[in-house]
């Protein structure tokens, strides 16, 4: 069984930054896509940002592309999602998410497509 646990999100001014991280446990994620999603109230949850875990190739939704950056460590199981220069508009929960991708170099942004979900951190932004 596959574990998320995400921390990290807090209430910052505009252009400040934070460091969100996602503790995954259960198994390996060698071949694995992780990915970072956020759902603000009223909207649909969506894509923020991916990794493939057998090669740390990365895919960022445009909205964030030059401001956030995803990894992981390895060793801690550990997944990041550096936010800088943050905006009121980046105002949401967060969430870490999982699916086995094997070795196809396609990164998959819809969320119905990952199997496993944190439980979310609130990240909200003021102006």
């Amino acid at each position: 069984q596959v574990q998320l646990v995400e921390s990290g999100g807090g209430l910052v001014q505009a252009g400040d930054s934070l460091r969100l991280s996602c503790v995954a446990s259960g198994r390996t994620f060698r071949m694995y896509t992780m990915g970072w999603f956020r759902q603000a109230p009223g909207k649909e949850r969506e894509f923020v940002a991916a990794i493939k875990w057998i090669n740390s190739n990365t895919y960022y939704a445009d909205s964030v592309k030059g401001r956030f950056t995803i990894s992981r460590d390895d060793a801690k199981k550990t997944l990041y999602l550096q936010m800088n220069s943050l905006k009121p508009e980046d105002t949401a929960v967060y969430y870490c998410a999982a699916r086995w991708s094997g070795t196809t170099t396609v990164v998959v942004t819809a969320p119905a497509e990952y199997n496993y979900w944190g439980q979310g951190t609130q990240v909200t932004v003021s102006s």
